[in-house]
């Protein structure tokens, strides 16, 4: 894959699939489950003692025929993981956990030769995020909602974590850069939880969701993509106005140029999940 394919599969990803890189005989099952993207993890689902071997099951696997993104470590450890990864033929983009230097995520880009999802999991994270997600090598930015509950002293909820995630949507509209990835819930059998949670943020502006069970990944699809009273309701606004006026009628609402412009928006994401793979 070359690099504007890794960066361009990295900003369309809906759903992102951690699995532990401790665990190679889940590597397969992972890539096979659905998700767009899959996240080989060796920061906090491996253990202290268990991250030298995870770093060669790893780099193993993507030397053969093995292709997903790495979370790597923050600090000491971080070291260890960049040159594990080093010269991989089949990482294709690295996320780099608790996120706050823009000159280390370019770093960490340069090095590895491959986009940087810059996974935002603390105060600093998010005052800085603007500056983060003007870094070239990044390519996106994702919420990392229980670390960074922790580091506020706040609970895991919408309401605590609202101000940092409308602050990560601002900045990455500021970047150029798509709208952000929203944290992983942590319900693995409650559909309804995930789809609430992605439906909600996706509200708010971001476009993906990272996921921690393959059965996550159909709600979170279902709830990134436009419903159908929205694609009822943007057909008939670009079917009854014509595009070079400045404002129309349909119905009792009074449609102008933002109007046409969200209408657009979202036929253009139906069409896009169309052509997806949900599986659902």
């Amino acid at each position: 894959m070359n690099a504007t394919t890794a960066r361009r599969s990295v900003e369309t990803a809906r759903t992102l699939l951690f699995v532990p890189g401790s665990r190679p005989d889940r590597f397969g099952k992972a890539v096979a489950a659905g998700a767009d993207e899959v996240i080989l993890d060796l920061e906090d689902a491996v253990s202290g003692p268990d991250k030298p071997a995870a770093r060669q099951w790893v780099r193993g696997w993507l030397h053969g025929t093995g292709a997903a993104a790495v979370r790597i470590n923050a600090g000491p450890e971080q070291a260890d993981d960049l040159a594990a990864l080093a010269g991989v033929p089949g990482l294709t983009a690295v996320v780099v956990a608790k996120a706050e230097d823009p000159d280390v995520l370019q770093m960490v880009g340069d090095r590895l030769g491959v986009p940087v999802l810059a996974l935002i999991e603390s105060a600093r994270g998010v005052a800085r995020a603007r500056e983060v997600a003007a870094a070239p090598a990044v390519a996106r930015l994702a919420i990392g909602t229980v670390d960074l509950a922790l580091d506020l002293d706040a609970e895991e909820a919408w309401e605590p974590l609202l101000s940092a995630r409308a602050e990560l949507v601002v900045a990455s509209r500021l970047a150029g850069l798509p709208g952000p990835v929203d944290g992983v819930s942590a319900g693995l059998d409650d559909e309804r939880e995930v789809f609430t949670a992605t439906e909600r943020a996706r509200a708010l502006g971001f476009t993906g969701k990272l996921c921690v069970h393959p059965r996550q990944i159909p709600p979170a699809h279902r709830a990134l993509r436009p419903s159908a009273d929205r694609v009822a309701w943007a057909t008939q606004v670009l079917g009854a106005t014509d595009p070079g006026s400045s404002a129309g009628r349909v119905g009792a609402e009074m449609v102008d140029l933002p109007v046409r412009l969200r209408a657009e928006r979202i036929l253009a994401a139906h069409r896009a999940a169309l052509g997806g793979a949900d599986g659902d």
